[in-house]
C-alpha cells in the first residue's frame, strides 16, 4: 500500500496565500515572569486580621427563646429590627455557608466574615449553617451574641434559606 505524499510545493503557496498581510501579535498582557510576592505585607495583614478576630467562646450560652424560629436581638436594638428580619426587609450583601467545616474552621471564617462586613460597612449578612447534625446550627447562635457588631439575628426566610441559615443585622460604622 503505497503512498503518495502530496504536493508540498502547491499547500505552501496556498498557505502563504493565506496568510498574506498577517503579522505577530505582541503579547503585552500576560507578563511570562511574575512579580515577587510581598510575603512580608501578607504576612503583617494576617497578624492584623488574628489580632481583629473575636474570641468566640463555647462555654458562653445566652438567653435565647427556646419557641418558634431562632432569633436574638441586643436589649439596645429596637424590636421592629427584629421583625424587618423575620420579614426579609434587609437583603443580605455578605454570604457565608459553613456545611462542611468543623466547629474551629466555622469560628474562623465567621470572624472572618464579620470582620469583612464591618470594613465593607455591611448591615445584612446571611450565614448557612445547613441542617446535618444540628452542631452549628445549635453553635452559630452562641457565637453570634458575643460578638459586639451584631445587633440581631432571625431565621432566615425561605428566599435565604430558611431553617438552614441565619440572617444576622450588624452594626456599621461611618
Amino acid at each position: 500500500m503505497a503512498t503518495t505524499p502530496p504536493p508540498e510545493d502547491d499547500e505552501q503557496a496556498l498557505f502563504k496565500e493565506a496568510v498574506r498581510g498577517v503579522r505577530k501579535l505582541k503579547q503585552d498582557t500576560i507578563s511570562p515572569h511574575r512579580a515577587p510576592v510581598k510575603v512580608k505585607a501578607q504576612r503583617q495583614l494576617v497578624r492584623k486580621d488574628n489580632a481583629e478576630a473575636h474570641p468566640f467562646s463555647d462555654l458562653y450560652e445566652p438567653w435565647l427563646e427556646q419557641e418558634g424560629p431562632t432569633r436574638y436581638r441586643q436589649a439596645d436594638t429596637s424590636a421592629y429590627e427584629l421583625k424587618k428580619l423575620r420579614r426579609g426587609d434587609y437583603v443580605p450583601d455578605l454570604f457565608l455557608d459553613l456545611h462542611g467545616l468543623t466547629q474551629e474552621q466555622a469560628k474562623e471564617e465567621l470572624s472572618a466574615l464579620l470582620l469583612a462586613a464591618r470594613r465593607q460597612h455591611v448591615k445584612c449578612v446571611s450565614i448557612m449553617h445547613g441542617h446535618g447534625k444540628h452542631i452549628l446550627k445549635q453553635r452559630l447562635p452562641m457565637w453570634l451574641a458575643q460578638h459586639p457588631q451584631v445587633l440581631a439575628f432571625h431565621q432566615a426566610t425561605r428566599e435565604w434559606g430558611g431553617d438552614a441559615a441565619l440572617l444576622v443585622l450588624l452594626k456599621t460604622e461611618i
